[in-house]
């Protein structure tokens, strides 16, 4: 039984910061790679951020040097800070996991195997 459910999102002002968390079960951080993708109306999906399951971690250039991706194998949460947050970051945010981490970062050929139902975040203007 594999899952993971997104919490953390919210409504922020510009420049304000947000932590989200990914909580897994049925599998172990040291097995998935665990990757953010956001999706804001009318716009395709897009990469945020990944961590491998050997911890090495990813940052798109949308998110570079404002935020910060990390895994607790302990509490089997994933935790995605975004600082600096812009009104363009508004989207629902989806945590995705996959045994292949180009799938998991990348959604490179199919899906990943575990896809969270999303928490929306909403930057106002």
């Amino acid at each position: 039984q594999l899952h993971v459910v997104e919490s953390g999102g919210g409504l922020v002002q510009p420049g304000e910061s947000l932590t989200l968390s990914c909580s897994v079960s049925g599998f172990t951080l040291d097995v998935y790679a665990i990757g953010w993708f956001r999706q804001a109306p009318g716009k395709e999906r897009e990469p945020v951020s990944c961590i491998s399951e050997v911890g090495s971690t990813y940052y798109q250039p949308i998110m570079m040097d404002r935020a910060t991706i990390s895994a607790n194998n302990a509490k089997n949460t994933v935790y995605f800070k975004m600082n600096n947050l812009k009104p363009d970051d508004t989207a629902v945010y989806y945590c995705t996991a996959d045994k292949n981490y180009l799938v998991a970062c990348q959604h490179v050929k199919r899906d990943p195997e575990v896809w969270g139902q999303g928490t929306l975040v909403t930057v106002s203007s």
